[in-house]
């Protein structure tokens, strides 16, 4: 059997950085609040923008966004396409997440299209009134 090539530095940040989205993706708050703790950057984010805050929130997390919140992540950091937590939150109607970005500070206005512009598009005119009325 071959011995593998030891990885790099830089594939060892790039495995770290994968295990860390992985977790975001799908909820996996001890894990992400661990590596968090230990010194990972809570704003860290992908080839296309999206933040752990972005990935846990459209993917339904909302303990895991409230915990990314609490390690000091920006609620309202855009990905590469000017899309927001709260806007992708919005769109997958996850009302958990989106009480959990707003009271983390989340802006309804931030983004392209923003939270609200989201919610008008799709008929959410309950979001348009909670968002309006803040």
């Amino acid at each position: 059997m071959a011995d593998s090539a030891p990885q790099t530095p830089d594939a060892d940040v790039i495995a770290l950085a994968g295990k860390l989205f992985d977790a975001a993706r799908t909820g996996e708050t001890a894990l992400l609040a661990a590596y968090l703790d230990a010194g990972a950057p809570a704003n860290l984010s992908n080839d296309r923008g999206d933040t752990l805050v972005m990935l846990a929130a459209y993917h339904g997390h909302a303990d895991t966004v409230q915990a990314l919140l609490e390690h000091g992540a920006d609620p309202d950091q855009p990905n590469d396409r000017g899309q927001t937590p709260l806007a992708g939150a919005v769109f997958k109607g996850e009302e958990k997440v989106i009480t959990a970005l707003l009271g983390g500070g989340a802006d309804p206005q931030a983004g392209t299209p923003s939270a609200v512009d989201t919610a008008r598009m799709f008929g959410k005119d309950d979001l348009v009134a909670r968002f309006e009325g803040r």
